[in-house]
């Protein structure tokens, strides 16, 4: 097996940027982008990243706002967060040097147990192993694995699996055959058999398996939640708040609002969230756009509404921050990908238009 994978890797690796190198603050970077999201979108990402910071130090003294806007739209917040808390500990108690050992690198934020492994085999030629999605499926096929790799007992029988067939200081190599063989070969869908250099040992082939395995769990339907966002104009202004730095997009910037409630209105509910969120009151006028945008475990549908400010003291009651920022302003801050469908309607309407002149009835700020 080992031999054959890695004669086939030697000819068919995929060249993909961070291959060209061996150091650990790049391979980092890349396993930390390349988690749930395809290589094709992490590439402009993973080149934009480094050429603004070259080194762990560089990222370590930028703030977490351009941290964060350099990651927009590349989604999962929170590793962009781990990522800079990583980067701060890597620099303040390990001298700027990644530690070599899969224990303290999986104890540094956002690390787990198969970027640990990534990292300590492929820039310090460990022999550990690695268990992604492409990994996974590949060896559930080979050895004809037929429990879901999600069961705990099988995922711990996975990573066993992924250690032992390691062939002795070629963990570097062998591990990213595996990567590369499930994601170019060993696909999820009408895998390529007749190409793959392990056919001959393949169970799953063998017994005409390969479209059944990996077992999947049924996942459960996803909840829908209605939400109402408000664009909310004091003269030629508007007013946006950050998330507090914990949960769900946590430190991004967004037009103020939130989920609507059962026999609610959305006009009730976006003066309601409003109102928790900063302590002001509002006139919500007409409906911009509404964009439909889907999370990991739930799914919504938000409804934009431009509105005029009326009374109170903004006050960060439930975020983290406020500004108030013209529209030309807004592209310098970091806003999740359903904000920026409500940004980007936003600017087209106001392309050929100045903005509403829209006076406030107390003039607080």
């Amino acid at each position: 097996m080992q031999k054959n994978l890695l004669a086939w890797y030697r000819v068919h690796r995929r060249d993909l940027p961070w291959r060209r190198t061996r150091d650990p603050y790049a391979i980092w970077l890349s396993e930390i982008m390349l988690q749930q999201t395809q290589v094709a979108t992490v590439i402009p990402y993973y080149e934009r990243f480094l050429k603004e910071f070259s080194t762990v130090q560089a990222l370590t003294n930028s703030p977490l706002d351009r941290v964060l806007k350099l990651w927009q739209g590349l989604g999962y917040y929170s590793r962009a967060r781990n990522l800079h808390r990583a980067a701060q500990i890597v620099v303040s108690e390990y001298h700027g040097k990644f530690p070599q050992t899969t224990a303290v690198l999986n104890s540094l934020p956002g690390i787990g147990r198969y970027t640990a492994g990534a990292i300590a085999s492929i820039a310090f030629d460990l022999d550990e192993p690695v268990l992604d999605g492409n990994v996974e499926r590949v060896l559930c096929r080979v050895f004809r694995i037929k429990m879901s790799p999600k069961e705990t007992a099988t995922h711990k029988k996975l990573w066993t699996l992924a250690r032992t067939i390691i062939p002795t200081g070629k963990a570097c190599f062998f591990n990213q055959a595996l990567m590369d063989l499930g994601a170019t070969i060993c696909t999820p869908r009408r895998p390529a058999c007749e190409r793959c250099p392990l056919r001959d040992i393949c169970q799953a082939l063998k017994n005409n398996e390969q479209n059944d395995l990996p077992i999947k769990k049924r996942r459960p339907p996803s909840p829908h939640y209605d939400v109402a966002a408000g664009i909310i104009w004091k003269n030629n202004r508007i007013l946006i708040d950050q998330r507090k730095p914990q949960g769900l997009l946590g430190g991004l910037w967004e037009f103020p609002g939130g989920k609507r409630e059962p026999h609610e209105t959305l006009e009730e509910c976006l003066i309601r969230e409003v109102r928790e969120e900063l302590a002001i009151e509002i006139e919500v006028g007409e409906k911009l756009t509404v964009v439909k945008h889907a999370y990991t475990h739930f799914r919504i549908t938000l409804h934009a509404f431009e509105c005029r400010y009326r009374t109170g003291r903004p006050q960060a009651v439930q975020c983290a921050d406020f500004k108030w920022v013209k529209l030309a302003e807004l592209e310098n801050f970091a806003f999740p990908k359903a904000n920026e469908k409500i940004l980007s309607v936003l600017r087209q309407k106001y392309a050929t238009q100045s903005a509403p002149a829209i006076a406030a009835t107390h003039p607080e700020l």
